[in-house]
């Protein structure tokens, strides 16, 4: 076995998330004043953290987030920023660029939830999810590649890793809703950051957590698992890998937090 820990962070404020214009992938803004100033904070929220891999989506505002992020941090000078199109936001077809409120008022008109409502053009909630497991095979793969078994010494660091995550995940189990920045690290070598967007994270969270049936933090109440991310909100989770026949498969999930947002109260608290 193989255990590793992914770290999600949504990507700062753009002009358009300000005026709650929809975005989706084919309006591809920077980030904001604003934007920028939250990818600092969640930087330096971060930055004693050694992430071992990096992944974010190829639109500016997430690839601007990273960039601020590994800027920040103290231990990834050298880690490459893979840029991955499987982590783009969700697209929302011909709503994109419109105010949020067209949007539920096409799905009203269409008798939906505003959540569940796929406009003309766009991508319905499962084209998402098949985007985010395409996303954890290529994840999963490139782990046990990198870190995994295909080293002669992975077994054993691999078995150490994976008992002290078992470990770790439990007494993190009571941090979801506030803790430090290395919340679930303890005892696990490898760290992944991934930054993407605000409705493909909720997918993902909802993907981990409903079809993986991963771990939950003891007491946490789902309103606040699947809640919308904030800008530069955190989500972690401790994942387990297993090897198969077909290659390496998830056999353990713990959620360690969602949408964490601690690093952003001194920017609240200035405005």
């Amino acid at each position: 076995m193989f255990t590793f820990t992914l770290t999600l962070v949504r990507h700062g404020e753009t002009q358009y998330n300000r005026e709650k214009l929809l975005q989706g992938q084919g309006v591809d803004t920077v980030l904001s004043e604003t934007g920028f100033q939250q990818g600092e904070a969640v930087g330096r929220y971060l930055s004693d953290i050694t992430f071992n891999n990096v992944f974010v989506s190829n639109l500016q505002r997430a690839v601007q987030t990273a960039e601020i992020i590994l800027r920040n941090n103290t231990h990834c000078s050298g880690t490459e920023m893979v840029l991955e199109p499987l982590l783009r936001e969700r697209g929302f077809g011909i709503a994109e660029g419109r105010p949020k409120e067209h949007l539920k008022n096409m799905a009203n008109a269409a008798g939906q939830s505003c959540r569940d409502y796929t406009p003309p053009e766009g991508e319905t909630l499962d084209q998402v999810r098949l985007r985010f497991k395409k996303f954890l095979k290529v994840l999963f793969k490139q782990m046990s590649d990198e870190h995994g078994w295909s080293r002669p010494d992975a077994p054993a660091e691999a078995s150490e890793a994976g008992g002290s995550a078992k470990g770790t995940a439990a007494a993190a189990s009571d941090v979801a809703l506030g803790g430090s920045a290395d919340d679930g690290l303890q005892g696990v070598s490898a760290h992944v950051l991934v930054v993407s967007h605000g409705a493909y994270i909720r997918v993902a969270i909802k993907h981990l957590v409903e079809d993986l049936k991963c771990s939950l933090p003891a007491g946490v109440k789902m309103s606040q698992l699947f809640s919308p991310c904030p800008n530069t909100g955190i989500s972690r989770f401790i994942l387990t890998l297993s090897q198969s026949e077909s290659g390496p498969v998830l056999s353990a999930a713990r959620c360690v937090f969602t949408n964490r947002k601690d690093h952003l109260e001194n920017l609240a608290a200035a405005e």
